[in-house]
């Protein structure tokens, strides 16, 4: 990566464009974050300022609607943000001569793989959000900007923001009783180590869509216990289904059964190997008590 190239992040209240401005930070690169009030991605003005006045050589695109079940009551909005503003930001980054790297999900998938996904193996999400997801990626490389680059992720979270931890802890601490689907199996992703992924491949000058997930598999009623070890927490935790989820639940969005990634591709672009998820886990508790805890 040049020490001097501009780089601009959209979403930059996020979670993932926290992790990314602390890498960034750290390597002493130049950046711009504007939160979404100063830069909403699906406002063709204040996208064509942020470029106008950052003239970046490197985009970043972590904005998106994440919030998978509201996606289901607001597929239009969900679309807008996740689909067709990647499309103008792909347009501008062609404009502008600028690499976009584009954040994508594993919800793109329809989890009935019996291994994990490949970059090449053919999408059918199952839900508003994915669908969404995948209209970003098509209108990406519809415009076709140089050097374009997908990232495919998974479970993220991270110490800044809302996320499934946090939720969980919350929640024990508090005396909830934790029921938890037990048949949804992926790879929790930290973001501190998904900011670090993405630069080494930024470093490499990597291309195309990629995978890029914490290594392993672990359902949610896994995770959850896993996160209640680590942080030393009781709770009373039992395991349910995603069917019995949806009775109790009937607007809530499908998600895929399985949808562990693999990350070979990452691996063999960058000489490095993603850690497993239970160790991304422990240096997650770390950060959150450095911050005071949650």
């Amino acid at each position: 990566m040049d020490a001097h190239a501009s780089i601009l992040i959209t979403g930059g209240g996020g979670m993932l464009a926290d992790a990314l401005k602390r890498a960034l930070a750290a390597r002493r690169r130049a950046f711009v974050a504007p939160p979404r009030g100063e830069l909403d991605i699906t406002n063709d003005e204040q996208v064509r300022r942020a470029f106008r006045e950052s003239r970046p050589t490197l985009v970043l695109n972590t904005a998106a609607h994440t919030k998978v079940d509201l996606c289901e009551e607001e597929p239009a909005k969900a679309d807008e943000i996740n689909g067709h503003a990647v499309g103008r930001l792909a347009a501008a980054a062609k404009e502008y001569g600028a690499k976009l790297l584009h954040v994508s999900t594993d919800f793109v998938f329809d989890g009935t793989s019996r291994r994990p996904y490949r970059e090449d193996d053919p999408t059918n999400p199952l839900s508003a959000y994915g669908r969404s997801k995948l209209l970003g990626e098509q209108k990406l490389r519809e415009v076709d900007p140089p050097g374009w680059l997908i990232v495919r992720t998974a479970w993220v979270y991270g110490p800044n923001g809302a996320c499934f931890p946090r939720t969980m802890v919350n929640a024990a601490k508090a005396g909830k009783p934790l029921k938890v689907v037990d048949d949804q199996v992926g790879s929790p992703t930290y973001t501190r180590e998904l900011a670090d992924a993405i630069l080494a491949l930024v470093d490499t000058g990597a291309a195309g869509v990629l995978n890029v997930a914490n290594a392993g598999q672990v359902s949610w009623y896994g995770f959850t216990a896993a996160i209640l070890e680590e942080f030393a927490l009781k709770a009373e935790l039992s395991a349910t289904t995603s069917a019995e989820w949806k009775k109790l639940r009937p607007n809530s969005a499908v998600r895929p059964a399985y949808s562990v990634l693999d990350t070979s591709k990452y691996t063999a672009a960058t000489g490095r190997r993603m850690r497993p998820w239970h160790e991304a886990l422990r240096d997650y508790r770390i950060a959150v008590e450095e911050n005071g805890g949650l």
